[in-house]
């Protein structure tokens, strides 16, 4: 393994190691696997919890996306994407997760009764689609380039700047800056559809 690092570059980037790690884990290397899974497990996890899950369900999603991975090893075109690729997937099983979890079954009107939550009462639906309308109208005022760091930053957290800032191809440290400007701008355009 050290050798096939070793030629991707004499001193490799991150998405190099990572792209370097893939090829021998496809050629069978286990300890490439390993290193993969390890260096990119905080990526999966902090995209996976970013989007509401709770830790039992966060920790489903994580394995079944390692599995897509394994599925996948052979037919990921461009190694050297493979946190992006995971960003994506990640964000993909998180989200059909989250609507298992939090599905809109049916109630009867027995088991309607000893339900103490009241977030599925069509006044607060009401409220929460307001608002989700005028934010993303307002989202989709944005560059292109502030919604997809808007939306990476959002789903891999402030941990993993390194890998929104290869998703991106960006420089690491521009990441927060940017990052504020666009959510100036975006409470901007908020203000001007009603507010929060």
């Amino acid at each position: 393994m050290a050798a096939i690092i070793a030629q991707a570059s004499p001193t490799p980037t991150t998405p190099e190691r990572h792209a370097a790690l893939l090829t021998a884990a496809r050629d069978g290397d286990r300890r490439a696997l390993n290193t993969l899974i390890a260096e990119l497990t905080p990526l999966v996890w902090h995209v996976t919890r970013g989007n509401g899950l709770d830790q039992q369900v966060a920790e489903d999603v994580v394995q079944t996306v390692w599995l897509s991975l394994l599925r996948h090893l052979d037919r990921i075109a461009e190694p050297r994407a493979l946190a992006g690729w995971l960003i994506v997937t990640t964000r993909r099983e998180a989200h059909r997760a989250w609507r298992e979890a939090n599905g809109r079954a049916a109630l009867s009107t027995d088991s309607a009764v000893d339900v103490p939550d009241t977030r599925w009462l069509p006044e607060t639906e009401a409220l929460r689609d307001d608002r989700d309308r005028r934010l993303w109208r307002a989202f989709a005022t944005l560059p292109r380039r502030c919604q997809e760091l808007l939306r990476l930053t959002v789903l891999a957290g402030r941990a993993e700047y390194r890998a929104v800032a290869e998703a991106l191809s960006m420089p690491r440290g521009s990441i927060g800056p940017t990052r504020g400007r666009c959510l100036h701008t975006l409470r901007s355009h908020l203000d001007r559809e009603g507010g929060a």
